[in-house]
């Protein structure tokens, strides 16, 4: 009789810990939607209430079998060293979470680069934070790497400068390309007129003139596309002058 008890209180308080987690996400996201709350801080709050619930539904379970809360945490105790490396860590990446949520220093959606790894936020939470490259891959990286390395965000202004390299022929005056260049430039949707394109003359090699043609775009997160449109327009542009 005391084991069926036991049975039916273990399968309730997981049902309901699962049940709760489940109704939390749902109104979380639901209250995003209605008040327009930051996506990166609902994540970071679904962690917090789903990690809660567990332990509270471990520690629950754990009484109904028995087994006594006190010793276990005794026992940790004993094995403090252990267990201090282990939790400083996991403390480590909670903290560096929080500070992430406070400093705002990038969110959900924001195109970010750490260690050499590029990508789209996808998640923040309050462990880990979870990027998409531009070819697919899930990255999963420790919040307490952000407070240890330095790392840029691609999408914190309004806007981005959008650079291509170009090879001028001595053949081609620079004056001629560059009007041409600024003209054709400025006719793609997105691309500002102030700060306005420019070309920069870098090296004169025996190819011809080393150069870069700048322009911001409004779109921080399409520099790649502002780049390809750049490139057709540019090589028009040289194609028509080489062949005067």
């Amino acid at each position: 009789m005391m084991m069926a008890e036991t049975l039916l209180i273990i399968t309730v308080t997981v049902m309901a810990a699962l049940l709760f987690v489940k109704w939390a996400s749902y109104f979380l996201r639901k209250s995003a939607r209605k008040w327009d709350l930051d996506i990166t801080l609902i994540q970071v709050l679904n962690d917090i209430i789903k990690y809660s619930v567990y332990l509270l539904a471990a520690s629950i379970i754990l009484r109904e079998l028995g087994i006594d809360i006190t010793a276990i945490a005794v026992s940790l105790g004993i094995a403090g060293v252990a267990v201090g490396f282990a939790s400083r860590d996991i403390i480590s990446n909670f903290i560096s979470g929080m500070f992430i949520l406070a400093d705002k220093s990038f969110r959900v959606g924001d195109t970010i680069e750490v260690s050499g790894n590029r990508g789209k936020v996808e998640r923040v939470g309050f462990r880990t934070t979870t990027i998409k490259t531009p070819d697919g891959k899930i990255i999963t990286i420790p919040n307490s790497s952000f407070a240890k390395t330095p790392y840029l965000n691609y999408t914190a202004e309004d806007r981005r400068r959008v650079e291509l390299r170009v090879n001028i022929d001595y053949s081609i005056d620079p004056g001629e390309f560059e009007s041409r260049v600024k003209d054709k430039l400025l006719e793609i949707p997105g691309i500002l007129p102030d700060p306005e394109p420019r070309i920069l003359l870098l090296e004169l090699k025996d190819t011809g003139i080393d150069g870069k043609v700048t322009a911001w775009i409004s779109d921080p997160g399409m520099v790649s596309r502002y780049r390809s449109k750049m490139a057709i327009q540019v090589k028009e542009i040289l194609k028509e002058l080489l062949n005067g």
